[in-house]
């Protein structure tokens, strides 16, 4: 079988610093390297499997590592893999694992990579990335997921000791990025063997990243510290590293002030230019790849019929919420895809077109065409989780429904972990999303409104999952921009989700921190880059 190596040259030749901390020459050090960061909320889990939520993915990040990460710059680079061949058909890709070790000097080896993508698409498992590897194209992925063949037909199989072979069962020219997502961390089969649940606390931990797990307080801190056998930890400066949670953004300003946070996960909104006329150096707004949305559960009356849906997608004025309501570089959002994603660029839809005043009229006649009215007026439940930014976007778009259309809307309010099983469990009429690009390709958004997706909606397209499918069989990224402009046409028809606005993202940072790239638009930055300098 015929290989070129390639894509793994040109990686190699990106990765400079994609594991060590830059530091320039003239940029004296702290002798206390610790960093601490703020995180929105309690943790779910620390099993890369089993989790689904950015929080965790922050934290999760810094413990492992998966065969391929991002450097500071956001560009895809080779991690626990050292390099990689890709055969001519594009069906099979080799990897070659570093020489690394697990935390407790364990090897880590091509078997555990086997062990946990099968551990992924395991339905016994219950991980909610499982339908990541069937978009991926990994062989027999799908049917596995779907409960039709065993795990252990995954395509996916060790070599020997350090080498880990993938077949795919068709192109997919991206595969490597999708690599970089938590879900493909290899974690420790002999660990969890010996831990089952509860592998994930302190004392039982086993990982591959720059840090282990020295501590846990539920809603309150995690805390980590180096870990001396990751295999770059030379390079590696920030010794400790904690994270302080908390649901409430001006709680988490203050702890900024009073020094106790070096880096928020947010802030009050309405503080913005105070923040900026009066911190100009620390605040920091960086391009994102990420859309805000409302689902329906379409499963659930009315929102099985496409009129209602529309209607309250058309009733809200983007702009206001962009200009008035944020302020800080937002795009309003009339597709699934942020314009910034690589080789994409949005189709012009007909709705998006229109004035907000005709959309106004257009939702009225939709919602009276499904039977709504004065004496008859839409009456549902607009679930978000606790975060002062999600209620106050919730308020602006129920006034902007009420004033213009026949509805009741109760707004529920709840906590980061019974929000997340009250929408994974589809238990809710319209609730707030988001979602952060796995890797920078339009498919990462649009696949997770597939039939075989994440798609919390419960929404499915024929047509949508075709064009998706073809996008994944060309080669060449300008190509599949005509493939994923029709699915993004089907989404708008269909609205099964109300793509609200485009993120920026914007955080407040301590001078002391160095090596926080601002212009890389993918959220996470590894602690491992980072380094606190002397005041």
């Amino acid at each position: 079988m015929k290989k070129t190596v390639l894509a793994s040259a040109l990686a190699l030749a990106l990765s400079g610093s994609a594991f060590a901390a830059q530091v320039p020459d003239d940029v004296t050090l702290a002798e206390n390297q610790t960093l601490i960061w703020g995180v929105a909320g309690e943790v779910p889990t620390l099993d890369p499997t089993k989790s689904s939520d950015t929080a965790s993915n922050k934290i999760i990040s810094d413990l492992f590592e998966g065969l391929m990460v991002r450097n500071p710059n956001g560009d895809v680079v080779p991690g626990l893999a050292k390099d990689w061949e890709v055969s001519e058909d594009g069906l099979t890709y080799t990897f070659h694992l570093r020489k690394a070790k697990w935390s407790d000097g364990e090897p880590i080896t091509a078997a555990d990579v086997v062990y946990t993508l099968q551990r992924v698409v395991d339905p016994v498992t219950g991980a909610p990335y499982a339908w990541y590897l069937g978009t991926a194209n990994i062989q027999n992925a799908k049917a596995i997921t779907d409960g039709e063949k065993p795990a252990e037909q995954l395509g996916v199989k060790a070599i020997d000791d350090h080498t880990v072979e993938f077949t795919l069962e068709r192109r997919t020219p991206y595969f490597p990025n999708m690599l970089t997502h938590s879900s493909t961390y290899p974690v420790p089969q002999h660990a969890l063997e010996a831990f089952g649940d509860s592998w994930t606390r302190p004392d039982n931990m086993v990982n591959s990243g720059a840090y282990n797990l020295t501590n846990w307080v539920i809603n309150e801190r995690i805390d980590l510290a180096r870990n001396p056998l990751y295999w770059n930890n030379d390079e590696t400066v920030i010794d400790k590293t904690s994270y302080v949670a908390s649901s409430d953004v001006n709680a988490e300003y203050n702890r900024y002030r009073t020094g106790e946070i070096d880096i928020t996960s947010s802030f009050p909104l309405e503080a913005f230019d105070q923040i900026k006329k009066e911190r100009p150096n620390e605040l920091i707004t960086m391009p994102s790849l990420a859309t805000y949305y409302y689902l329906f559960n379409t499963e659930k009356a009315p929102f099985d019929d496409v009129r209602v849906r529309k209607a309250l997608s058309y009733a809200i004025d983007r702009n206001i919420i962009t200009d008035i309501i944020l302020g800080q570089g937002q795009l309003p959002a009339y597709s699934a895809t942020p314009p910034a994603i690589n080789h994409f660029e949005p189709p012009k839809l007909e709705w998006a077109e229109m004035s907000q005043d005709d959309r106004y009229q257009k939702a009225k006649a939709l919602l009276a065409e499904a039977g709504f009215t004065q004496d008859n007026p839409l009456e549902f439940e607009l679930v978000y989780n606790t975060m002062e930014s999600h209620k106050k976007l919730a308020l602006a778009v129920t006034s902007m429904w009420k004033r213009h259309l026949p509805v009741n809307v109760n707004l529920a309010n709840q906590e980061w972990k019974t929000f997340l099983q009250k929408v994974l469990q589809k238990d809710f009429d319209v609730a707030r999303d988001g979602w952060i690009g796995d890797y920078n390709e339009a498919s990462t958004f649009l696949s997770y409104f597939s039939s075989d997706g994440m798609n919390k909606t419960s929404w499915g397209n024929k047509d949508y999952d075709k064009a998706l499918d073809q996008a994944l069989t060309v080669a060449e990224p300008e190509k599949r921009k005509a493939y994923y402009q029709e699915a993004e046409r089907i989404f708008a028809r269909d609205m099964p989700a109300i793509p609200l606005y485009f993120y920026t993202r914007s955080v407040i940072k301590s001078p002391k921190v160095g090596g926080y790239n601002i212009d890389n638009p993918n959220k996470l930055r590894y602690t491992r880059n980072l380094y606190i300098t002397k005041n």
